[in-house]
C-alpha cells in the first residue's frame, strides 16, 4: 500500500511548527521540505559543486557549505538564475522527499512546506492541511517572535501566496487565532480522521 501523505502548510506565524511538533509528538513521521532543500546542498553533495560553477566560489562560505545570503542576494536580483537554481534543485528536492516519505513506518507523513501551493510539492499529497490566521494575529504574533517591525512582517506576508487562495486550494484548514492548547487539541481531532483515511 502507498503511503498516506498530508502536506502541511501555513504562512509566517501561523502556527505551522508547533502543529508538525504536535503531529510528531503523536506518533506521525513528519517531513520538511525546508530541511530537503538544505540536504541537498550539503557539503559533498554535486549540488553544490554545480551551484558553485554556475555561480562562482563567492556563493561558498570559507568552512566550504552553501553561502545562502548570497545566493539569496544573486537570484533576487536575476530571473534566469533563480530559474537555473530551481531546475538543478526542485527535482533533488522532491526525490529527497520521496525518499524520506518512503522509508516511513508511521500510519501517515506529514509532509511540511511553506511552499506547498507554490511549488509542485502538493502533488505528492493525498490530502493538504493549512494552519491559517487572520493576518492582524499573524503581524503581531510574528513581528514578536522574531523582534522585527511590524512593516517587515506585511512585506514578508505580501510575498507569499494570498491567504484566500491558499484556504481555496486546501482540503483542510484549522484556524490558529486562540491559545496553543486550541491548536493542538484540533490537530489532535484531525490526527484520528487522517488515519481513518490513511486505514481506508
Amino acid at each position: 500500500m502507498s503511503m498516506f501523505v498530508v502536506g502541511l502548510t501555513g504562512g509566517i506565524g501561523s502556527g505551522k511548527t508547533v502543529a508538525s511538533d504536535r503531529f510528531e509528538e503523536l506518533g506521525v513521521k513528519v517531513v520538511d521540505a525546508d530541511i530537503a532543500s538544505r540536504v541537498v546542498v550539503e557539503i559533498g553533495k554535486p549540488a553544490l559543486s554545480s551551484i558553485e560553477g554556475e555561480f562562482g566560489s563567492d556563493v561558498i562560505s570559507d568552512d566550504g557549505s552553501l553561502n545562502r545570503a548570497k545566493l539569496r542576494e544573486i537570484i533576487f536580483k536575476d530571473d534566469e538564475a533563480k530559474s537555473w537554481l530551481e531546475s538543478l534543485l526542485h527535482p533533488l528536492i522532491g526525490q529527497h522527499i520521496l525518499d524520506e516519505i518512503a522509508s516511513a513506518t508511521s500510519r501517515y507523513v506529514i509532509l511540511v512546506s511553506p511552499l506547498l501551493f507554490e511549488t509542485t510539492q502538493f502533488q505528492m499529497c493525498n490530502r493538504t492541511l493549512l494552519i491559517d490566521v487572520p493576518k492582524d494575529i499573524q503581524i503581531l504574533r510574528t513581528a514578536k517572535r522574531d523582534k522585527v517591525p511590524e512593516s517587515q512582517v506585511e512585506k514578508i506576508i505580501a510575498s507569499q501566496m494570498d491567504r484566500d487562495q491558499k484556504i481555496s486550494k486546501a482540503d483542510d484548514v484549522i484556524v490558529n487565532d486562540g491559545e496553543i492548547g486550541d491548536l493542538i487539541s484540533k490537530i489532535d481531532k484531525i490526527h484520528q480522521r487522517y488515519i481513518e483515511l490513511a486505514d481506508g
